[in-house]
């Protein structure tokens, strides 16, 4: 990790994999819903209102996956004090509330039929509504802290205490009467989704997996310009 301490090698690396990153997202997700939407049968009792899955689960994911990225970012900062994290850790923030935001979204349009109303205070749903408010006010500790308003490790420390709510999520449906479904991949990778939807869902899955690294190595990459501008410009008022 701290190969890619110096923004400068980190940069080399980021350039050429972002538009990889980027377009490979791209061409995997319009393939896997194409295949999922036309090349899968309609559900028994769901109807093909199921088909909202192969939005749905990754985005539901890939916003755990994102708070996980922006603990780990925020351990380097406050343990290592890795040169990169606060950059990472705040590229993340924005990509993962928006991921967040449409599980939510894509997850009350599949509850309508299902559940009979668009929302129920559900503990997975409800604890997902929290990851997304965690979100919004990392986004706001890091804007606030970056200006120099506080210390800056608040933002890290917040980060690393938020992720108490990710084995909320993943367990709710077992520690809680729920009625959301129960988990359908396990983390020992046994499943009870039939392989005509398991298999477009992982396409998905990493399709937009790949997208949200392509957003986050742009935003990275914006920050440290971003960075050199704002340091060039104290050099020039102090001369």
């Amino acid at each position: 990790m701290h190969a890619y301490a110096n923004p400068t090698r980190f940069l080399s690396l980021a350039r050429p994999l972002t538009p990889f990153l980027l377009f490979g997202g791209i061409a995997m997700v319009l393939a896997a819903c194409t295949w999922g939407l036309l090349a899968t049968p309609a559900e028994r009792l769901q109807g093909d209102t199921v088909k909202i899955i192969f939005v749905h689960v990754p985005m539901a994911w890939l916003g755990m996956a994102g708070w996980s990225g922006i603990a780990i970012a925020s351990i380097s900062e406050l343990i290592w004090r890795h040169p990169l994290a606060s950059h990472a850790a705040r590229a993340i923030a924005v990509p993962g509330a928006l991921f967040s935001l449409l599980c939510l979204i894509t997850g009350s349009i599949w509850g309508r039929p299902a559940w009979g109303a668009w929302w129920v205070w559900d503990g997975r749903l409800t604890s997902m509504l929290v990851l997304f408010f965690l979100y919004l006010a990392y986004i706001v500790l890091a804007n606030e802290t970056s200006k120099g308003n506080g210390q800056g490790r608040i933002a890290a420390i917040f980060g690393v205490v938020g992720i108490i709510n990710l084995p909320i999520i993943r367990f709710s449906v077992e520690w809680w009467e729920t009625q959301h479904q129960g988990t359908s991949i396990s983390i020992m990778g046994k499943s009870t989704i039939d392989a005509l939807y398991l298999w477009p869902l992982l396409v998905s899955a990493i399709g937009f997996s790949l997208l949200f690294g392509a957003i986050v190595l742009m935003r990275m990459r914006a920050s440290l310009a971003q960075t050199k501008v704002d340091a060039r410009l104290k050099r020039i008022a102090a001369e």
